[in-house]
């Protein structure tokens, strides 16, 4: 297959590498809908805010401070909440709860998009290696916080990454969650994205029974400032991504779509517990699989959590 035709092919969905959030919410009409957001107020969070606004939902989106998010939803026009998520402060993320729950509507689905990556040099919060804290723990209290808010067909995406290859042999140390027995920036960041691959993993197992999805996307590389600690050629390098990625950056665009095409896509609805790329389900690493692993790290997530009470 030549490099042009692997872009522009498409799977299963009608969809693929090139797709754009536009592309795949083309003819949908989201309103009456609500969807949060996380990491609404640059690069793929912004783009998944701005389309779903277009579409007619009403997007809640969460930036670390209410300026930013409010300065964002600004931007977009359409029906937007601004509220504060600092991922990396409990307090922030229980007060973004309180403040949901207070507006009183159920919520079509949670895109956990926010997060930060390969830190050069080992930091904390709480005790615990920030990736980890910030990509993960900060996450598992805010969706876990909103579970009485979703609807009864709610769906959860859960923003993981091809970078869960670099986890640790063992998928997520935990003897170390607090980097001190050894740090290395994109194993940490690795450890995250498996963490909320197998989050995304545990709660499809719970939400068995009802009309509630749970899945982790991948959404390709892309130049945002998430990346902003390396240089993209190196991004490609140490992850290992395919020729597609390492040869054409995904645009804002591409990268936000498989995202919302979980998200609010009607042919995603029955879809749970799966890992998908480039708007496909797709495979990922086996331990990432595991159940046990994901009812451990559960376990140890709300341990973590009661801690911070």
């Amino acid at each position: 297959m030549s490099l042009y035709a692997l872009l522009k092919s498409k799977g299963p969905t009608g969809f693929g590498y090139g797709s754009t959030a536009e592309d795949v919410t083309a003819g949908l009409s989201l309103v009456g809908k609500t969807i949060l957001v996380t990491g609404c107020n640059s690069g793929l969070g912004f783009e998944s805010m701005r389309v779903l606004a277009a579409r007619g939902a009403h997007v809640i989106g969460t930036a670390r401070t209410e300026a930013k998010a409010r300065e964002a939803a600004t931007k977009v026009g359409g029906k937007v909440t601004g509220l504060a998520c600092e991922l990396a402060d409990p307090a922030s993320v229980r007060a973004c709860v309180a403040a949901v729950q207070k507006l009183g509507v159920p919520l079509d689905a949670v895109i956990a998009n926010a997060g930060i990556m390969a830190l050069p040099k080992l930091n904390q919060a709480f005790g615990y290696e920030l990736q980890f804290f910030t990509n993960h723990i900060g996450h598992f209290i805010l969706v876990t916080g909103l579970l009485d808010r979703l609807s009864d067909d709610g769906r959860v995406v859960m923003l993981s990454s091809a970078a869960h290859l670099m986890a640790p042999k063992e998928g997520i140390q935990f003897d170390n969650l607090s980097g001190e027995r050894g740090y290395k920036g994109w194993t940490a960041y690795g450890q995250s994205k498996i963490a909320n691959l197998l989050f995304a993993k545990e709660l499809a197992r719970r939400f068995i029974g009802s009309k509630r999805t749970a899945n982790a996307v991948h959404p390709g590389v892309i130049n945002t400032n998430l990346g902003r600690h390396m240089s993209i050629p190196a991004i490609i390098g140490k992850i290992g991504y395919g020729i597609a990625d390492a040869l054409f950056l995904k645009t804002v665009g591409q990268g936000a779509s498989t995202e919302c095409y979980v998200a609010v896509n009607p042919a995603a609805a029955t879809v749970s517990g799966q890992y998908w790329a480039d708007n496909n389900v797709a495979k990922p690493r086996p331990d990432a699989e595991d159940p046990a692993l994901a009812a451990k790290l559960w376990e140890v997530s709300e341990k973590i959590v009661a801690g911070l009470a």
